[in-house]
């Protein structure tokens, strides 16, 4: 950097456009900020000079500079009104967040600019970059000191009653508290927001932002439906504006028609006119999701999640509602699995057959005796299987995991065929018949009244199992609503008859 300073002129900042390489224009540029002047004139060009500097400073990847531009510049924030100072401010913190990998340096740039601001009593300026310090903390992780900052300055911008910059911070506290898996405090900060939001006109992005989310609040709750309109809002705000985000709300609204079991609906949203903008890695990756849902595949849903790794593992909203969509997914291929092992009496006929019966050894005898052990509907051989061949079954992560879903189904229909005969029964006598421990029948009984197996109750103050009548439906209450509706309808038919009359 020269000693000697430039004009504050357009001939300078012409030459600074026309130099040969970004060095040198910087150069041209410090030179012009070097110039003493504080003329209108010299003031107007030394803010464009700034201007282009922090742009070819953001394009060199040069994070600190900027931060040092921002410390020097002081003096100048002092000749020029308090609006444009906080324009550069705001601008330069801006730039150094399009820098990758700058997230710390942004953190103690922006408390370095609040304890300026605080000195220098710009009450405008520091609220904004309050707001921005809260964002790039939660950004960080770093939520209690986040929330403390948003906390108190909630409080002092509805005393000056900002609408607009209270939106911002709403909608951050918002994120915030959903980070920190609070949905109701969510919520009320999303409803204030909106408040806020309904008393002045928002920019399009702004409102766009709320949209997304108050989609992820409800696909939080499972009202997939209405999340997915709020999602489809954003998304046209987004993609009016151009804004990159828009294809994350359109990636959302796949995941809600995937998670409404309308997979088939995916492949046309984004074959239509609007979603051929954004084809790319994170559509695919939905695509790929929806094929596997549509299939009712675990295989293809896991190599989707393996291919797709940065678009699905890596997008926490997604993940969230995937790792649910595969319990479902699991729990559906578990039931039809269930149905083909009931098939039992097959097994023998498979294994004696010419193609079975080149594999015979332990592997297919384990299999063996657990089909014996269902179709004979008892528990104790079924243990014996686990036992005998445990290298073959509890070993075998897959057969594993649906053998401890057939043990339990084969424990409630037997549970289910000893109590069948009482009305009340001890417990010890049931663990004795069906040769198991008092304690583990006890919790299994209670696990099937609350899933209203059978009505009952247990006592255990005197170690029964209380057996109810199945409750019969009473025909007089549906028939009495019938009759109330019927007589609604005829006071009806008799009032616009009349009115008739009386015209």
């Amino acid at each position: 950097m020269s000693s000697s300073y430039l004009p504050a002129t357009t001939d300078s900042i012409a030459q600074a456009l026309e130099a040969k390489t970004p060095s040198e224009a910087i150069s041209i540029l410090y030179r012009v900020l070097e110039n003493p002047s504080s003329a209108p004139d010299a003031l107007r060009i030394k803010e464009q000079a700034i201007t282009n500097l922090s742009d070819l400073l953001r394009q060199e990847n040069r994070a600190e500079e900027l931060r040092s531009l921002l410390t020097q510049l002081r003096p100048f924030f002092a000749l020029i009104p308090k609006a444009k100072t906080a324009k550069i401010v705001r601008g330069i913190i801006d730039d150094v967040a399009k820098i990758p990998g700058t997230s710390d340096l942004q953190i103690s740039l922006c408390k370095e600019v609040v304890q300026w601001t605080c000195a220098e009593k710009r009450t405008f300026l520091r609220q904004r970059v309050e707001a921005k310090l809260a964002a790039l903390l939660m950004e960080n992780k770093e939520y209690s000191e986040a929330l403390s900052l948003l906390s108190g300055l909630i409080k002092e911008v509805r005393r000056l009653d900002d609408k607009l910059l209270l939106v911002d911070i709403d909608l951050l506290e918002s994120k915030l508290h959903f980070s920190l898996r609070n949905l109701p405090k969510a919520k009320a900060s999303l409803t204030a927001a909106r408040t806020a939001a309904n008393a002045i006109y928002v920019p399009p992005a702004q409102q766009g932002n709320i949209d997304l989310q108050s989609g992820i609040l409800h696909a939080e709750e499972k009202d997939y439906k209405t999340a997915y309109s709020y999602f489809f809002e954003a998304f046209e705000a987004f993609n009016a504006l151009e804004d990159p985000r828009a294809v994350f709300s359109l990636k959302y609204m796949l995941l809600c028609k995937i998670m409404v079991s309308q997979a088939d609906d995916v492949a046309g949203i984004i074959s239509s006119k609007a979603g051929l903008q954004y084809v790319g890695p994170e559509l695919d990756a939905m695509k790929a999701v929806a094929d596997a849902h549509a299939k009712r595949s675990l295989k293809l849903f896991e190599t989707a999640l393996r291919d797709f790794r940065a678009q699905l593992e890596e997008d926490p909203i997604v993940h969230r509602h995937l790792s649910s969509l595969y319990d479902t997914l699991l729990e559906q291929n578990l039931c039809r699995l269930i149905i083909m092992v009931s098939q039992a009496d097959d097994v023998a006929g498979i294994i004696s057959s010419k193609a079975g019966l080149q594999y015979v050894g332990p592997e297919l005898d384990a299999m063996k005796a657990v089909a014996d052990a269902h179709a004979k509907r008892s528990l104790k051989l079924f243990e014996t299987a686990l036992r005998d061949f445990r290298a073959q079954l509890e070993e075998d992560p897959i057969v594993h995991r649906h053998l401890s879903s057939l043990y339990d189904t084969l424990l409630e229909q037997n549970l289910c065929r000893l109590i069948e005969p009482f009305s009340r029964v001890e417990i010890a006598h049931i663990a004795e018949l069906i040769e198991l421990p008092v304690d583990h029948v006890e919790k299994k009984l209670s696990q099937m009244i609350l899933d209203k197996k059978f009505a009952g109750t247990l006592d255990q103050g005197a170690g029964c199992l209380v057996i109810f009548d199945d409750p019969k439906t009473d025909a007089i209450y549906p028939a009495t609503l019938e009759t109330i509706s019927n007589i609604g309808k005829v006071v009806d038919s008799l009032y616009v008859r009349s009115a008739k009359i009386m015209a």
